[in-house]
């Protein structure tokens, strides 16, 4: 399937990007820990969780942030470039529940004849508390 190819022109300021509503389960944390090799066993293990002071197991942290960079890629497309990302983690996420990633648009402009644009992104949980917030940057080509 082609999606729709978004252009550099399209873009404005202050634009909201299309959310993307996430559900991970305690399996996808399993699997996070495999893929990215973070083992620590607050994500996976509920005893070592719970002795550690945390409610249940937590979500990793990179993968929140790995979904607000599915949220960027599926808006920009295949002829868009995800750049850079920044982030910071702000609140423990437990699984088994929506967390929806949300961002709008900075800033564009352009630099060594790129098209770039900048927005903020942040995740935010089933009851509206921000879990992390951050920044990316993305490059898309001209219509003209």
């Amino acid at each position: 399937m082609v999606k729709n190819k978004l252009y550099f022109e399209d873009v404005k300021d202050g634009q909201s990007i299309p959310s993307l509503v996430k559900h991970p389960t305690p399996r996808q944390l399993v699997m996070w820990a495999a893929a990215s090799e973070e083992y620590h066993e607050v994500h996976y293990h509920l005893e070592s969780a719970k002795a550690e002071g945390l409610p249940g197991i937590i979500v990793h942290g990179m993968l929140q942030i790995s979904f607000l960079g599915q949220m960027i890629t599926d808006w920009i497309g295949d002829w868009g470039t995800l750049k850079k990302i920044t982030s910071t983690n702000r609140a423990i996420v437990v699984p088994d529940q929506d967390l929806t990633c949300k961002g709008k648009v900075i800033k564009k402009y352009t630099e060594n004849d790129e098209n770039l644009v900048a927005c903020e992104i942040w995740v935010e949980t089933a009851k509206g508390e921000t879990a992390v917030k951050g920044t990316a940057v993305f490059s898309l080509p001209s219509s003209t």
